[in-house]
């Protein structure tokens, strides 16, 4: 449920020079993608789910390390239209940032469709970046 898609990955390579700074990015849409890929602990996903903060932590742990980069960023969601429960319903995303060996992860509750979920989404990691890389 990597709610994205690459989009992250598509909004930072549509600049121009981002050779210079974008190593790689990893669609990992799958649960399995998400253990396999960047070493999610399965028994994570068992207990809080592929839509939680613990994963999308340990997402952008995962591909900080997997792509031997300076950070790491994870985003795990419920774009729609389907898939919400009472407790994460469609549109709740968590976004994992791994920065200089500090973990931030946070919840985010978006509105709209689909596509809007997702945009709303990336918005969100790479402000949280923007953010980090200022402080």
């Amino acid at each position: 449920m990597w709610c994205t898609g690459g989009l992250v990955a598509k909004r930072v390579t549509d600049v121009a020079g981002s050779s210079r700074y974008f190593e790689r990015g990893f669609v990992t849409y799958s649960n399995g993608a998400k253990v396999d890929l960047l070493g999610v602990d399965p028994k994570a996903i068992e207990a809080h789910g592929a839509v939680s903060e613990l994963v999308a932590s340990q997402m952008a742990a995962g591909a900080r390390k997997k792509a031997g980069a300076d950070v790491g960023i994870g985003v795990t969601g419920i774009a729609g239209p389907d898939g919400g429960t009472p407790t994460k319903p469609v549109g709740t995303v968590f976004v994992g940032l791994l920065l200089e060996g500090e973990v931030t992860a946070r919840r985010f509750q978006f509105l709209g469709d689909r596509a809007a979920v997702k945009w709303q989404s990336t918005q969100a990691a790479l402000d949280m970046l923007r953010r980090s890389l200022r402080a």
